[in-house]
């Protein structure tokens, strides 16, 4: 027979902190989002298997880059004893609306990348020019290249 000490596993926030890597603040904010919800034992938090397992899920909702208030809704359908298809459903809604929007910031760093390496052939051109190999040698095109990259027209050489 199995004694109620040993079926119901409590753990201390520093247990907690130390199993995931986290600090214990980061889980009293937990409780404070109402994703965990331990007993007292007078001043000390008591966290069932309950508690450790939505912290888990919680941790790796973060880790997904979902939003609390997702990671709640989430967390909290676990809760329930219904069907786990309604679950699955909301579960695969978050994680598409969620892969849209990192596949859109994806497209947005490609973008960006573009422009940087546009930018940096650009002035890497714009140096070897002003450095004299391979430099305008017209004064018109010693100004061109003086303007656009703000560094003074070289002085011309009396031969």
């Amino acid at each position: 027979m199995t004694s109620p000490a040993r079926a119901a596993k409590t753990y201390t926030i520093s247990e907690l902190a130390r199993e995931f890597d986290i600090t214990p603040r980061a889980i009293r904010f937990y409780e404070d989002s109402g994703l965990l919800e331990p007993t007292r034992a007078g001043r000390n938090r008591i966290y069932s298997q309950r508690d450790r397992t939505r912290l888990k899920l919680t941790l790796r909702g973060k880790r997904l880059g979902l939003s609390l208030q997702e990671i709640r809704g989430l967390v909290t359908m676990y809760d329930t004893e219904s069907d786990t298809a309604p679950q699955l459903q909301a579960f695969l809604a978050v994680v598409a609306a969620h892969r849209q929007q990192l596949e859109l910031q994806l497209d947005d760093i490609r973008v960006t990348l573009a422009e940087l390496t546009l930018h940096e052939g650009r002035c890497r051109q714009l140096l070897t020019a002003a450095s004299g190999v391979g430099a305008a040698t017209t004064p018109a095109a010693q100004a061109v290249t003086a303007a656009a990259t703000g560094l003074p027209v070289p002085a011309r050489r009396k031969v």
